[in-house]
C-alpha cells in the first residue's frame, strides 16, 4: 500500500491541475444571451462566369513535395466605396481558384454592375505569378478610388481610376507599375520577384500623402515557376528566421490626375534596419500610438519575432525604430512583444478597453494537440499619449499580452482578424479566420515533427514533411467570432451564430454596405467560394459613423466626372469620442491593415447605452501640406461626412 502512495499522489495532483487549468467556459444561458445580440445572413458573392477552378498551385520543382504548403495563401478581400457614392458597398477580391482579381457589388446592395476581372494588360504577366490581395485607395488624390493589387512573383500593380469612364467596368481602371520596370524586347516581365502577403497604406512620413508598405513572405525567387531555377528556400529557423522577403517601404513622390492618372513612389530601403526588415511577414498594420500624428507600424512575422516600430519619420524621409515589450518575472519570453517566436499571421488595431488607447490583436497558430501557441491581445499599458511617447522613444513597446486572461488565447490556425462593433453596443467584437490546407489525410503528426526539426535543416525544402494535394492540416477549422461578455471575458460565438462553416478562410473585410448603421463583413476562402455576411441587427440609430476626406487639390478638382468623391481619404485621421454616459473610444481611418482583408475607410462607433444623445468627438489629422490639426466637435448620432482642411467642415453626403 505504501508503494502506491506516490502514484496516487501524482494522479491526484494531475487531476487537480487539470480542473484548475481548464479554460473557463461560458454557460449555455450566457452564450444564448450574448448571441441574441447578433444575427447574420450568409449571401453568395456574384462572380464573373466561366472562370477556371483550380485547387492547387503549380510550384518550383524544389517545392513539389510541399505543394499544398506553398498553395496556402492568396485569398484576399476588401470592402470600399469604389463608385464614389459615399457608401462602401463594393468588393474587390482575389480568388485563388482562378488567380483573378475581381470587382463586384456587395450582394445586399443589388446588381448595380456586372462583376468583372481587373486586366493587367499591357503590363507583362506570366503563369508563374499569382495575385494575393487587393487594396482600395486614392493614390493620386483625385477623389476617385484606385486599386492596388499585389502578387507572388512580381511587384504590385496600381489600377488607377480613369476620370473619363463613368461606369464600373474593367475599362475604368488603367494598370500602371507601382515599381517602374524596364521595357524589354521580348515583352516579358524581368523585374523583382516579390512574393507579397501583406500591404499597409498610411501617411508614414506626415507629408499629407499616402505611402505604401509592401511586405513579402518568400525571398525573391522562382517560387511558382514549375520550370524555375533551384533558387528557392524556406525559413532558416522556426523561431528566429530573418531570410524572408521582408519589407519594402515606398514613399509617395508625385501624382497626376488628368486623362492618364498616375502616382509615383520610390522605395526607401533604410526605413527599417536590417535584419528587422527581412522577416517572413504575413500581417501588417499601422496606428498613431502617441498622438504625434505619425503612425507606428506593426509587422506580424511567421517563424520569428513580431515587431512594433516607432515612427521617427520626417517629411520625405521614412524611418522606424524597433521597440521591445517589458518582461516580468513570470512572463515567458514568447509573451513579450519583439521577443516572441510564435507564427504571426495578421494584426489589427482597436480600442478593446474603451479607454481611448489602441490595443492590438495578433493571430497565431493555436491548435490544441497540434501547434498550440497563443493569439496575442496586446493591451496598451500607457497611461496616456505622453506616457506612450516616452516609452516608445525609449525603445519600450507599451503593451502586455492578455489573450489568456480574457479568453482569446486559442482558436486554431489563425489568419486575418478585424475588430468591429457589430451590435452597436460600444464594445468591439473580433472576426478571425482560421485553417490551413483542406484534404482527406490528416498530416498533423508530420507537421509536429517539423516543429521539432533542428534549425540547421529547415532552410532546405527537401527536409520538410510532405504536404501535397489531398493532405489535410487544420482543414476543417471554423471562422471565430469573439464577443465580449459582461465579465470582460470573450466568448467565441461562431457556432451559436451559424458561422462555423468547416472551410479554410483567409481575409476578412468589414463595412456598413447599406448605410443602416450595422456593419457587415465578407470573408475570402482558400480554394473555395468567398462568402458575405449581411448584418441583420436592427440598428436603432445608436451609432456614429464618420466619412473623413482631405480636400482635393485644384488640379484634381478640375478633373470632374468619373465617379469622383467629395475628397480624398484622410489617411491617418484619428477620432476619440466621449459618449453621454462617460465612455471613451478611439478609432482611425484605416488605409489598409491585416493579412489579406481590408476594411472600409469609414470610422465607426457603436454608442451602446448612450443611445441617440450627442457625442463629443476630438478629431486629429494632417492636411495636404502635412500641417497638424485637431478639433473638438459635438455630433448627433448617425452618419456624418467631413472635409478636413484647415478646419473640419461638414458636407452633405452624396
Amino acid at each position: 500500500m505504501r508503494r502506491l502512495i506516490p502514484g496516487a499522489f501524482v494522479l491526484a495532483l494531475v487531476a487537480t491541475l487539470f480542473f484548475v487549468a481548464r479554460l473557463p467556459q461560458a454557460s449555455a444561458a450566457e452564450r444564448a444571451s450574448l448571441a441574441s445580440n447578433f444575427h447574420f445572413t450568409e449571401l453568395p458573392i456574384d462572380l464573373p462566369p466561366g472562370l477556371p477552378q483550380k485547387t492547387i498551385r503549380q510550384v518550383n520543382p524544389e517545392y513539389k513535395d510541399i505543394q499544398a504548403w506553398i498553395s496556402s495563401v492568396g485569398a484576399g478581400i476588401s470592402l470600399n466605396d469604389l463608385e464614389g457614392t459615399g457608401v462602401s458597398n463594393d468588393l474587390c477580391l482575389v480568388d485563388p481558384r482562378s488567380d483573378m482579381v475581381i470587382v463586384t457589388p456587395a450582394p445586399d446592395t443589388g446588381k448595380r454592375f456586372a462583376p468583372f476581372v481587373l486586366n493587367p494588360a499591357p503590363l507583362p504577366m506570366n503563369s508563374s505569378m499569382a495575385p494575393t490581395g487587393c487594396v482600395p485607395g486614392d493614390f493620386n488624390g483625385d477623389g476617385r478610388m484606385d486599386l492596388l493589387t499585389y502578387y507572388m512573383g512580381r511587384t504590385p500593380i496600381l489600377f488607377m481610376a480613369r476620370p473619363d469612364v463613368s461606369t464600373m467596368s474593367a475599362s475604368r481602371f488603367l494598370p500602371t507599375e507601382l515599381v517602374p520596370q524596364l521595357v524589354t524586347p521580348d515583352g516579358m516581365y524581368h523585374g523583382p520577384q516579390w512574393h507579397s502577403t501583406a500591404v499597409a497604406v498610411a501617411d508614414l512620413d506626415g507629408d499629407g500623402h499616402a505611402d505604401i508598405g509592401v511586405f513579402d513572405y518568400f525571398p525573391d525567387s522562382d517560387v511558382l515557376n514549375p520550370d524555375g531555377q533551384p533558387n528557392v528556400e524556406m525559413n532558416h529557423s522556426m523561431s528566429k528566421a530573418t531570410n524572408g522577403g521582408g519589407a519594402h517601404i515606398l514613399h509617395w513622390v508625385s501624382a497626376d490626375s488628368g486623362a492618364i492618372p498616375a502616382a509615383r513612389f520610390e522605395e526607401q530601403p533604410t526605413a527599417i534596419e536590417l535584419p528587422l526588415a527581412t522577416g517572413w511577414t504575413l500581417g501588417a498594420g499601422t496606428a498613431d500610438l502617441d498622438g504625434d500624428q505619425l503612425p507606428e507600424l506593426y509587422l506580424a512575422n511567421d517563424f520569428g519575432n513580431d515587431h512594433l516600430f516607432y515612427n521617427v519619420s520626417t517629411p520625405g524621409h521614412i524611418k522606424f525604430e524597433n521597440t521591445i515589450g517589458r518582461r516580468g518575472a513570470e512572463t515567458p519570453k514568447s509573451m513579450v512583444l519583439g521577443h516572441d517566436s510564435f507564427k504571426g499571421m495578421s494584426v489589427d488595431f482597436g480600442d478593446l478597453n474603451n479607454n481611448g488607447r489602441f490595443d492590438i490583436f495578433v493571430s497565431n497558430i493555436t491548435t490544441a494537440w497540434g501547434i498550440q501557441e497563443s493569439n496575442f491581445v496586446w493591451m496598451n499599458n500607457a497611461k496616456d499619449a505622453a506616457d506612450a511617447h516616452a516609452k516608445l522613444a525609449a525603445g519600450t513597446a507599451p503593451y502586455d499580452n492578455k489573450a489568456a486572461d480574457i479568453g482569446m488565447g486559442w482558436t486554431g490556425w489563425g489568419w486575418d482578424a478585424k475588430m468591429a462593433d457589430f451590435d452597436d453596443s460600444g464594445h468591439l467584437s473580433i472576426v478571425q479566420t482560421d485553417g490551413f490546407v483542406k484534404g482527406d489525410i490528416n498530416r498533423w503528426n508530420w507537421l509536429q515533427e517539423l516543429a521539432m526539426t533542428n534549425d540547421v535543416l529547415t532552410q532546405n525544402p527537401a527536409m520538410w514533411p510532405k504536404a501535397v494535394a489531398g493532405d489535410d492540416i487544420a482543414g476543417s477549422q471554423r471562422l471565430a467570432f469573439w464577443v465580449r461578455g459582461g465579465d470582460g471575458q470573450y466568448v467565441n460565438l461562431s457556432k451559436d451564430l451559424h458561422l462555423d462553416v468547416p472551410v479554410v478562410t483567409r481575409g476578412v473585410a468589414v463595412a456598413d454596405t447599406t448605410g443602416d448603421g450595422s456593419q457587415d463583413f465578407a470573408v475570402a476562402r482558400q480554394w473555395a467560394a468567398p462568402a458575405y455576411y449581411h448584418n441583420d441587427h436592427a440598428s436603432n440609430g445608436n451609432f456614429l459613423g464618420l466619412r473623413l476626406y482631405r480636400p482635393l487639390s485644384d488640379s484634381a478638382a478640375a478633373t470632374t466626372g468619373g465617379m469622383q468623391n467629395v475628397g480624398s481619404p484622410a489617411y491617418g485621421a484619428v477620432v476619440t469620442i466621449t459618449t453621454a454616459d462617460g465612455r471613451t473610444q478611439v478609432a482611425q481611418l484605416d488605409g489598409g491593415s491585416g493579412h489579406s482583408g481590408k476594411r472600409s475607410f469609414d470610422v465607426f462607433f457603436g454608442l451602446g447605452s448612450a443611445g441617440s444623445k450627442p457625442v463629443s468627438a476630438q478629431v486629429t489629422w494632417r492636411d495636404l501640406s502635412g500641417g497638424k490639426h485637431s478639433q473638438k466637435l459635438t455630433l448627433d448620432h448617425g452618419w456624418h461626412d467631413f472635409i478636413l482642411g484647415s478646419q473640419a467642415q461638414e458636407v452633405a453626403a452624396k
